[in-house]
């Protein structure tokens, strides 16, 4: 592995509160704060919130908005160089292989997870809420989404959508990601088979994917204001109160996001000769902006940053595995929420699940991530388990109240898992830098060093 020739030990120490970590810190804890402020406030009228709460939700969105706005040309630059890169990896078949392998295996062992703590806790029959709250949600997932997802309406990967309200129609533009990575795929896949006429081409594109990454540090330094934006307004919109009704599912979820964050993974990671706490050392600052953000696609610009320069994944292939991990790699949203959430639907109703039926929920759960890649929130992922499983879809209804407080954590363990595989294969086949890996620095050096020739 080539190493950047600047020496670390060379740099004068920072002070702590000039650490990356510490001020992110500061700022979930005065994020904290002026929610809670902002929740006692109360709104200035029926539905209109305060001053407070209005402030706070527009710095958070802001900067989840410049994280997503270099999602798609990220993805687009780093899977064509990644592709092209990978060429010069001599087991580059392997690695695509075995990073499938491993998603599917941390999947299923999160599901398994999921449903023993649902048959344990069975959170469907201490919920205090009612079937007045049952309703069926607007998006709903499918097989069928999945197919027409893998087949790109446009090169660029962009659907619109028109909202009418008030008589007035708007009309946005979002990006679908599994579209995205499907094109960038055959991109780099016909620029090889293009041969020497694709070199300059490929060239722009290391060049384009350079400049993107020095945008990506400064939009990352911004975390500590977005963290007082987004933890901020998720205490003053929701705060805790629904938790009191679905009080054992809620914990439920969160005993098994910290049962894979903090038991599964450490074991995989001994398990293959890696520190788990430098691997945390490392990849935190992605899991604690997942965790606020809420938004896996909105974190993958930093988890690949993380993956790379803190946990020692070659460029070649992190640039590769990450944006698909961001896709189809979702132990918290697609493996533990809906096996519990599917077993708190079917004890509500009185509806028994045989042995079959829990079968199905590992089944969709392994392989349903994919089905809903590029679709919206994991709300998503549970409806197509419930379709499949043939439980009522107004079950959803009852979830909706406590969903964003999961939606943190659930989110925070799915970035986990997309750094967590990608450092395991490469230690499997030998391509891990353990030097890079072993010091497990925080995202403040990333940005330190000259970056390594390509």
């Amino acid at each position: 592995m080539t190493t950047p020739s600047v020496s670390r030990a060379a740099r004068p120490p920072k002070p702590f509160y000039a650490s990356f970590g510490f001020q992110v810190l500061a700022a979930m804890v005065l994020g904290l704060v002026l929610g809670y402020i902002a929740r006692q406030m109360g709104p200035t009228v029926v539905g209109d919130p305060n001053w407070l709460t209005q402030t706070l939700s527009t710095i958070g969105s802001l900067f989840v908005q410049l994280l997503r706005a270099l999602v798609p040309v990220l993805i687009f630059t780093a899977i064509v160089a990644s592709i092209a890169n990978l060429r010069e990896l001599q087991n580059a078949a392997k690695l695509v292989w075995q990073t499938l392998l491993w998603f599917a295996i941390t999947a299923l062992i999160a599901v398994v997870i999921g449903i023993a703590l649902g048959l344990i806790i069975q959170p469907g029959l201490t919920a205090a809420v009612t079937e007045e709250a049952a309703r069926a949600p607007s998006t709903t997932g499918s097989w069928l989404d999945f197919l027409k997802g893998l087949f790109p309406q446009n090169v660029f990967g962009l659907q619109a959508s028109t909202r009418v309200t008030d008589g007035s129609a708007t009309t946005s533009l979002s990006f679908n990601v599994l579209q995205i990575l499907v094109v960038s795929i055959a991109v780099g896949v016909a620029a090889l088979r293009v041969g020497p006429a694709a070199e300059p081409f490929l060239e722009f594109t290391r060049s384009f994917l350079k400049v993107v990454h020095k945008l990506l540090w400064w939009v990352i330094r911004l975390t500590p204001i977005g963290t007082i934006g987004l933890l901020g307004n998720a205490v003053a919109v929701y705060g805790w109160d629904a938790l009191a009704q679905l009080g054992w599912y809620s914990a439920a979820i969160y005993i098994g996001l910290a049962i894979v964050l903090f038991a599964v993974y450490p074991a995989l990671l001994s398990f293959h000769g890696l520190n788990p706490i430098r691997y945390f050392q490392g990849a935190w600052p992605a899991i604690q902006l997942a965790f606020v953000s809420r938004s896996s696609v909105g974190t993958m610009p930093v988890t690949e940053r993380v993956t790379e320069k803190n946990l020692g994944v070659p460029r070649e292939y992190a640039a590769f595995a990450v944006p698909l991990g961001a896709t189809t790699k979702m132990d918290g949203c697609a493996s533990i929420y809906p096996a519990i959430s599917a077993i708190f639907v079917a004890q509500f109703y009185g509806i028994p699940l045989g042995l079959q039926e829990y079968l199905l929920i590992a089944f969709v759960s392994v392989l349903g991530s994919a089905a809903t890649a590029g679709l919206t929130g994991a709300v998503v992922m549970l409806t197509l388990t419930l379709s499949t499983l043939g439980l009522p879809l107004e079950g959803v209804g009852l979830l909706l109240a406590v969903d964003p407080i999961l939606d943190m954590g659930r989110t925070a363990v799915n970035v986990a898992g997309q750094a967590l595989v990608p450092t395991i294969v490469a230690k499997r086949e030998g391509i891990l830098d353990q030097e890079a890996y072993d010091r497990g620095e925080g995202i403040e050096e990333l940005d330190a060093s000259p970056t390594p020739a390509e």
